[in-house]
C-alpha cells in the first residue's frame, strides 16, 4: 500500500509539472560543403536571433545556390518546428516560412527565412531620405524606418532605442516616443530625434532620460535594464570605402542640462552646462585578428581597435533653420582591399538628440531634425 501511495504521489507530481509555453528560434546554422562559395565570411553562417526577430535573413554571394539549404535551428527547450528541423528547402523563390510550436501546444509562431544575394554596388553616393517608415507591426508602439536605395546591404538596418524606451513607458503614444518621423523635413519627410523623460520607472531604474537616436544596426532589448550600452549594436557589412557624410539638420536644445547625481538615481541640474546633438560615422573591420566576427557596442563605439576610420561632426548646436553639414572620414588605418571586397568590413551612422545620452545626461526636450543625408564613398566596378 505504501509504495502504490508514493508511485501516486511522484505521478501526481510529474502530472502537475507545467510545460514549456515558449516558441522562439533562438539561434540558426547554415552548413554547406564550401561555405566561402555561398557566404562573404565563414562566421555568416551562423545567426543569434532577438525574441523580437521575425524575419531572419542571410546576405550569400550573387552566384550562390540556395535551391537546396538545410538551415538548422536551436529552439526554446521542447518547442517543435515545421518544415522539420535540418530539412532540406528550396530558397530560390523566396522565403520559406517556419511555424514553431510550444511544448504545451499552446503557442504557435511564424519565422520567415530568407537569403539575399548581394551584388557589389558601383553606386558612389548612398541616400537616406527617411521617407519609407512604419509603426512597428508587433505592437503599433513606435516606429520603425527603413532604406529602400538598394544599396548593398544596408537595406531595412535602421535601429533606434524606441524599444527600451517602451519598457519604461508603456503607456507613450507612438508620436512620444524619443525617435519619430518628421512629417516637414527639409524636402519631404524627415527624421525627428528628441530627448525625452523616462517617466517614474525609467527613475526608478536609473535611466532618467532617453535620448532620441537612430543609427545603423541593431537594438537588442535584453540587455536593456542590466548593461543599456549592450543593447546598441552598431554597424553592418559594407563593401565600399566611405569619404564623406553629407546632409541638413536642425537643432535645438532643452532648457535644463540634467545629470544622474554621483552614488544616487536622482537627476539633478547643471546650471553652466548645454546640451548638444550627434551626429557620426564610423568604419572598422567587422573580425578581429583571430577570425572572431566584431559588433561596435554603445560603450566602445568610437573607441574600438577595429576602428579604422571615423566621421564625427564637432559640435551639433542650436540652429532653427536647415543647415547643411558635410564631415570627412578621417582614417588611421589602411584598407585591406581583399577583405573589402568580402565584406570584411562595416559601417554604422549615428544621429542623436544628447551627445551624453547614452550616459543619461542630457536635456529634456532636446530636438536633433535630420533630412537628405548622403553617404559619399569610393566607386568600386
Amino acid at each position: 500500500m505504501l509504495v502504490m501511495t508514493l508511485s501516486l504521489v511522484l505521478s501526481s507530481c510529474f502530472k502537475d509539472e507545467p510545460l514549456n509555453a515558449e516558441c522562439d528560434i533562438e539561434q540558426v546554422s547554415i552548413h554547406v560543403a564550401n561555405p566561402n562559395e555561398v557566404f562573404f565570411q565563414v562566421t555568416d553562417t551562423l545567426k543569434q536571433v532577438l525574441y523580437t526577430d521575425s524575419v531572419i535573413n542571410f546576405n550569400v554571394r550573387s552566384h550562390a545556390d540556395l535551391t537546396a539549404l538545410a538551415p538548422r535551428f536551436i529552439l526554446t527547450e521542447g518547442a517543435t518546428i515545421v518544415p522539420a528541423n535540418g530539412s532540406i528547402q528550396d530558397f530560390s523563390q523566396g522565403p520559406v516560412t517556419y511555424t514553431v510550436t510550444s511544448q504545451d501546444g499552446q503557442w504557435h509562431r511564424r519565422y520567415y527565412v530568407s537569403f539575399t544575394p548581394v551584388m557589389v554596388t558601383v553606386s558612389d553616393t548612398l541616400k537616406f531620405d527617411f521617407e519609407h517608415y512604419e509603426l512597428e507591426p508587433s505592437r503599433n508602439s513606435f516606429y520603425i524606418w527603413f532604406n529602400t536605395s538598394g544599396m548593398s546591404t544596408l537595406g531595412e538596418t535602421w535601429a533606434s532605442g524606441n524599444e527600451g524606451f517602451r519598457l519604461s513607458k508603456s503607456n507613450a503614444r507612438p508620436e512620444e516616443y524619443p525617435t519619430i518621423p518628421m512629417l516637414d523635413g527639409y524636402d519631404g519627410h524627415g527624421l525627428k530625434l528628441i530627448t525625452r523623460d523616462t517617466g517614474m520607472l525609467g527613475r526608478m531604474a536609473g535611466k532618467p532620460i532617453a535620448s532620441g537616436n537612430l543609427y545603423i544596426g541593431t537594438f537588442d532589448v535584453s540587455y536593456g535594464a542590466r548593461e543599456p550600452l549592450k543593447s546598441t549594436r552598431f554597424g553592418m557589412p559594407f563593401n565600399q570605402r566611405p569619404v564623406k557624410l553629407t546632409g541638413y539638420f536642425k537643432y535645438k536644445r532643452g532648457p535644463v542640462f540634467m545629470v544622474k547625481e554621483q552614488g544616487s538615481n536622482n537627476f539633478v541640474e547643471v546650471p553652466n552646462r548645454q546640451d548638444e546633438g550627434s551626429i557620426y560615422a564610423v568604419f572598422y573591420r567587422n573580425h578581429d585578428a583571430q577570425g572572431n566576427p566584431v559588433m561596435l557596442l554603445g560603450d566602445d563605439v568610437q573607441t574600438n581597435p577595429n576602428i579604422v576610420a571615423i566621421a564625427k561632426m564637432t559640435k551639433v548646436s542650436d540652429t532653427s533653420q536647415w543647415t547643411p553639414f558635410e564631415i570627412e572620414f578621417q582614417y588611421s588605418k589602411e584598407i585591406d582591399q581583399e577583405a573589402l571586397d568580402q565584406f570584411g568590413y562595416s559601417l554604422t551612422i549615428v544621429f542623436a538628440s544628447s551627445v551624453k545620452g547614452d550616459l543619461f545626461e542630457g536635456a529634456i526636450d532636446s530636438e536633433l531634425c535630420i533630412d537628405k543625408v548622403r553617404l559619399i564613398c569610393n566607386k568600386e566596378e
